[in-house]
């Protein structure tokens, strides 16, 4: 694949380790209007979510460096979008255009050397926002559209059941099983990214043999299961490690996850539309399945 300009003052070329800051920092404000979950983050949070963003970035462009693209002009970074590549499954992990500069052509551009890295892949997945441009550059790629659900809110504590099994889990004790239950959801196992989530402070469940999940202050960010038995008592468990009062978020539960919705309604939470999901070819059930919007 060659690369080169795609106009006179922007070009495309692979993205580059000395480039990470100014990815997370591209990222983080172009979407920002959908992503974040508040608008004035104390500064320890914001330094968390900076660090999350640059570990992710960094880690991508080690396991996936041929997936890893940029944009630039005159200012600097104008675009970037990250995709990966876990056995016979590709995703898209992150695509960014700078406001300014939306609508000229450029995200259309990048896209298509990311969309390339997945040739020969014989599935694909999108985790999208709802930002109406991501999703209309979504569905010009050929990709079914999954529309999806969010929940958010308190958990009502009184509401946790008893006797729940989910325990602790380690990403590398637990390996075997973390990518059967990955591969038996989206056809692919998530491998060394589970460590990388971990790493990133994200909390690591599992289910006996049956499934795992990964949250964050009782957010689901992650989670696979062969069961909806399983997948109902990591998310109750999930939930019972939020702080009393704290908001929780469960997104992109799509078709098929209803055991998600009857939990998180149980919970005491509101469900809302949510970011869609695109899908090439066959990649599992999908189910019992909460994507990363990272990681996918």
């Amino acid at each position: 694949m060659t690369c080169g300009p795609v106009s006179p003052d922007v070009e495309i070329r692979p993205l580059q380790p000395d480039d990470v800051h100014a990815a997370e920092a591209l990222s983080r404000h172009a979407l920002s209007r959908w992503l974040l979950a508040a608008e004035d983050p104390d500064p320890e949070t914001e330094r968390s979510r900076v660090e999350r963003g640059r570990r992710r970035i960094a880690h991508l462009l080690r396991t996936d460096p041929a997936g890893a693209w940029a944009a630039f002009d005159g200012d600097g970074l104008a675009a970037v979008a990250l995709a990966l590549v876990r056995e016979d499954l590709w995703g898209l992990s992150l695509f960014a255009v700078a406001p300014h500069l939306q609508g000229r052509g450029i995200g259309a551009r990048l896209l298509k050397h990311a969309l390339a890295y997945g040739d020969g892949r014989r599935d694909g997945l999108i985790v999208s926002t709802t930002d109406p441009r991501a999703m209309r550059r979504y569905v010009r790629t050929g990709c079914a559209a999954r529309p999806c659900l969010e929940a958010s809110g308190s958990v009502i504590r009184s509401r946790i059941p008893s006797g729940l099994r989910s325990r602790p889990g380690d990403a590398e004790d637990d390996r075997e099983l973390l990518d059967a239950c990955s591969r038996h959801a989206r056809g692919a196992a998530h491998g060394e990214d589970i460590a990388v989530l971990v790493a990133c402070g994200d909390e690591l469940l599992v289910y006996e043999n049956r499934g795992f999940l990964l949250h964050r202050d009782g957010s689901p960010v992650l989670m696979a299961a062969r069961d909806e038995e399983a997948a109902s008592d990591l998310l109750w468990s999930a939930f019972a490690a939020a702080r009393p009062g704290a908001q929780v978020d469960v997104h992109h539960i799509t078709a098929g996850n209803d055991w998600a919705l009857r939990v998180a309604l149980d919970a005491g939470l509101a469900l809302s539309p949510g970011g869609p999901v695109f899908v090439r070819g066959r990649p599992g059930p999908l189910a019992p399945y909460l994507p990363s919007g990272f990681f996918l």
